[in-house]
């Protein structure tokens, strides 16, 4: 499996925890048993992905590094994880989803192209081909996504693989502590907004888009492989390993800043006000944001902020 392939599971959760934003064709769900099986990956029996914790006088935030989108029956939600969880009086994720309606109307401001041109004909001779060729593998129309911009088409399109080898969209990470936090009636706090979010990729000049997408294309053999892979080492709390995965690849400095440095450095700011008011917040975002040498912990340690690991 390249492992450049991985960096594409830091581009995509973006949009894998916004329902609304899964306009793959209903066919492409439904075609498991064309799809080549994968070499599986070495899954441990008993999940337990790692968690920090920082803590002062009267201030405990704990952070947990999320998977946006899992395999139905996977356990996790215990020990450690648990027991901060319920210690805490707030959730804290990247982004609170709006109703589905809201979601949608955001969708067609942004992620619907606008120009009156349609996607493939933004391609070049080749990289047309190429996409035409992998969306007739796949058993999609090539014109599928012709009225999107090419940064969410590349996003719909790698959740194909995704989908046919058992992966949901509403087993993510965030979709089961959202339901304990309400069942709890604790407050959730969302560190972006849906426009944010989307807004990332929108923003990006087109040619970087349509390289996300060739990149997407040119890597969706290796998707379900590489997203196994990342979830095992997620699973088995392996850090860097896991921060090497999810950053292996990306080398266009402007999305590496854009949906990864940017990011940390406000999350890192937000922690840092948070420490000055009482209480315990469980902070969870993408486990890619925790991991590797930009991560948000490394952003607070220059502040003096040392988050703890929680061995368990």
């Amino acid at each position: 499996m390249p492992r450049k392939w991985l960096s594409s599971a830091l581009l995509i959760p973006l949009c894998l925890s916004l329902a609304a934003c899964q306009t793959v064709p209903e066919e492409a769900g439904n075609l498991a048993s064309n799809s080549a099986e994968a070499v599986p990956a070495v899954m441990p029996d008993d999940a337990d992905p790692a968690l920090w914790m920082i803590r002062d006088k009267d201030t405990t935030i704990y952070l947990f590094g999320t998977v946006h989108i899992l395999k139905p029956g996977m356990t996790w939600f215990d020990e450690a994880v648990k027991t901060s969880f319920d210690a805490s009086d707030e959730l804290v994720i990247e982004m609170i989803k709006p109703e589905p309606a809201e979601m949608m109307r955001i969708v067609n401001d942004l992620a619907i192209d606008k120009t009156g041109i349609a996607l493939r004909d933004k391609l070049s001779a080749d990289d047309r081909s190429h996409y035409e060729a992998t969306l007739t593998k796949l058993n999609i129309p090539v014109a599928a996504f012709d009225a999107l911009a090419p940064w969410f088409a590349s996003v719909n399109i790698s959740l194909i693989p995704l989908m046919r080898a058992g992966y949901a969209a509403d087993q993510g990470v965030e979709d089961a502590l959202l339901t304990h936090a309400k069942a709890r009636d604790i407050k959730i706090t969302g560190l972006e907004t849906p426009e944010q979010q989307l807004g990332f990729f929108d923003n990006l000049p087109q040619d970087v888009q349509i390289r996300f997408l060739n990149f997407t294309i040119d890597t969706i053999d290796e998707a379900a492989e590489g997203m196994e892979q990342m979830v095992t080492e997620w699973a088995s709390a392996n850090v860097n390993e896991l921060g090497e995965l999810m950053n292996a690849g990306l080398e266009d400095q402007l999305i590496y800043d854009t949906l990864l440095v940017n990011r940390n450095l406000q999350w890192a700011e937000w922690v840092e006000q948070r420490m000055a008011e009482p209480g315990a917040v469980f902070m969870a975002v993408g486990a890619g944001h925790l991991a590797g040498e930009s991560s948000v912990q490394a952003v607070l340690a220059k502040k003096g902020l040392v988050a703890k690991r929680i061995e368990y």
